[in-house]
């Protein structure tokens, strides 16, 4: 039996994980970032981004799940949402499960991440992006919050990590735009590493939301691919109220949604915003 080609993601310097290559898919330079798609046993289709794992077929749920239904049910009357990235269409396939929302703006930087994740990740938009109420841009994130009249009551940055074309989505002029394009009541959410090997880029977005939001803080969940301890999210908004909510009040909204999902719950939804100690720590540190 010949030795399968294996791929070395290059997320941490001193460390890193390794998947075997079944059957590369695609690989190519874009304008913006290295972008390569194979096939692994265990986890399905990989896509992955300058050495960066992306997202795997076997446990986008959930990820995405989490990222979009916790601040849509958060908030209970989502209408106009914005997605900033999200080009494997996974995010927007989540957002327009929601009846109630009216309108679905993405923001992608790079348009042959769309073009090839249509192609080569079908299941993880679903058929999404022929959505009537879908709006697709091709533009930076950062320009496009500081630029656009229009105002969202959900935003999701669902962004890479902060290194490459990403590194903007973390940035104080990002967060500025965000926050300048919510309406009342709205909520911000974002992507933001696994706590336990990126605990400065979870202060730094700490720090730099509390300049612009007066309710700041984390929820997390355990994503397989993403190694190194449970996945933190980004939670922003004006209004603590918004991720206090009771199991009930969430299972409520869930059962009206008609929403079946993988991973999440009305339970885990809640439980989702108690933080280890070591984060808390790190984030009562910084104020």
């Amino acid at each position: 039996m010949s030795r399968k080609e294996m791929w070395h993601e290059t997320l941490h310097t001193h460390f890193g994980q390794y998947f075997s290559v079944d059957r590369v898919l695609y690989h190519k330079k874009t304008d913006h970032q290295d972008l390569i798609i194979f096939e692994n046993d265990a986890l399905g289709r990989v896509m992955a981004l300058d050495g960066v794992v992306q997202t795997t077929e076997r446990d986008e749920f959930i990820y995405h799940e989490m990222l979009t239904h916790v601040p849509l049910l958060s908030h209970g009357a989502a209408k106009r949402v914005l997605i900033i990235g999200g080009g494997d269409g996974g995010m927007l396939r989540e957002v327009c499960r929601h009846r109630g929302v009216e309108q679905i703006t993405m923001v992608e930087i790079d348009a042959g991440v769309v073009e090839f994740c249509r192609q080569y990740l079908p299941n993880h938009s679903a058929g999404a992006y022929d959505d009537p109420r879908f709006t697709l841009v091709i533009d930076d994130g950062v320009n496009f919050v500081n630029q656009c009249s229009e105002k969202y009551d959900v935003i999701i940055s669902d962004c890479t990590d902060p290194i490459g074309p990403g590194e903007s989505l973390f940035t104080s002029d990002f967060y500025q735009g965000c926050a300048r394009c919510l309406n009342e009541g709205g909520i911000f959410v974002a992507q933001n590493g696994v706590s336990f090997l990126q605990q400065d880029e979870a202060v730094g977005s700490y720090k730099k939301l509390s300049r612009y939001f007066k309710d700041v803080s984390f929820y997390q969940a355990a994503i397989p691919t993403y190694y190194g301890g449970i996945m933190t999210f980004a939670w922003a908004s004006h209004h603590p109220a918004l991720r206090q909510l009771d199991v009930a009040t969430v299972r409520q909204r869930f059962t009206q949604s008609g929403l079946a999902c993988r991973y999440y719950t009305p339970e885990v939804h809640t439980g989702s915003f108690a933080l280890p100690q070591y984060l808390l720590s790190a984030l009562q540190n910084a104020q």
